[in-house]
């Protein structure tokens, strides 16, 4: 699973090297809009790396979400743990 990882981020990092390489000439710019306003003027290379940076945030955030819940999944596991009491009136010990 590492090695296939790797390779994902590998042609993914190449990918992206060749797209921006290709557009360095430029392009003609494109407004960019939101809500009924002009933001910016950018050319298809800006755009396609405020693209790349968005993901990026979007990925950080997913990562530190699914980190957050396993973490509190796994705290609550070993609190559970912790609370058994055997026959004899005595806390759990075994792990």
């Amino acid at each position: 699973m590492r090695f296939l990882g790797m390779l994902l981020l590998a042609a993914t990092a190449a990918f992206t090297g060749l797209v921006i390489a290709d557009n360095l000439g430029g392009g003609s710019p494109y407004t960019v809009s939101m809500l009924g306003q002009n933001i910016a003027t950018m050319k298809p290379l800006a755009i396609f790396c405020a693209g790349l940076a968005l993901a990026l945030i979007f990925a950080l955030g997913l990562a530190t979400a699914v980190s957050a819940a396993t973490h509190r999944t796994r705290d609550a596991r070993r609190a559970r743990r912790t609370t058994v009491v055997d026959d004899l009136g005595g806390p759990d010990t075994r792990r």
